[in-house]
């Protein structure tokens, strides 16, 4: 069991394409998270979404599909 504490909520954004070292790069943060420790993570597919460029993305556009936004929660103990 967890130990209660001090803790800070962390939220990472990168497109479901993005790749880091020949993967995709959300695993490679999961797995930075896991082996420092994190209390937990989630990684969550958006559905739809724009960004500052204002053009809609969505799952329905197939050329558009695998830019569209992972997000990764986790929750980083400040005690360490």
């Amino acid at each position: 069991m967890l130990e209660s504490g001090p803790a800070k909520k962390v939220a990472i954004y990168v497109a479901e394409d993005q790749q880091y070292h020949g993967s995709a790069a959300y695993a490679a943060i999961l797995d930075f998270l896991f082996f420092r420790g994190a209390a937990g993570a989630t990684v969550t597919k958006g559905m739809a979404g724009f960004g500052a460029d204002h053009h809609l993305h969505t799952a329905q556009l197939v050329d558009l599909a695998t830019r569209l936004p992972v997000k990764i929660q986790s929750e980083i103990s400040l005690d360490r």
